[in-house]
């Protein structure tokens, strides 16, 4: 079984989703970066990506990791960002009660796309 399937699959990355983006745009140091997003929109993009790294169905045909935040690494987007986006990703897994040995696989796939992500 993958790690999506046991997570919850489709219905679990969406509940993450919900909760993940208030968080994220509360967060004085991360929301600059989606200013004028539709996060509606952007949950709907993103969830088979999501999906797809977490060992789902590999139904993501949109751009890369890079292209996606090519314009936020140009506003500014670094390391410490990454950081603070990562533990709003971690606090939400924790608060649907997701065990932590399922964390610690989670985790570090988020952790290894740094460099696509910031552009590097």
């Amino acid at each position: 079984m993958s790690l999506y399937d046991d997570l919850g699959g489709a219905a679990a990355v969406t509940a993450a989703l919900d909760q993940f983006y208030p968080k994220v745009l509360a967060d004085p140091r991360i929301s600059p970066f989606f200013e004028g997003v539709n996060i509606e929109g952007l949950k709907r993009r993103i969830a088979p990506f999501m999906g797809m790294a977490l060992g789902g169905p590999s139904d993501y045909h949109g751009p890369t990791l890079r292209q996606t935040h090519a314009r936020m690494a140009s506003k500014g987007l670094d390391d410490s960002v990454f950081d603070a986006f990562l533990r709003h990703c971690e606090d939400v897994l924790q608060e649907l009660g997701v065990p932590a040995e399922k964390i610690a696989e989670v985790m570090p796939i988020f952790h290894g796309v740094r460099s696509d992500v910031l552009n590097r």
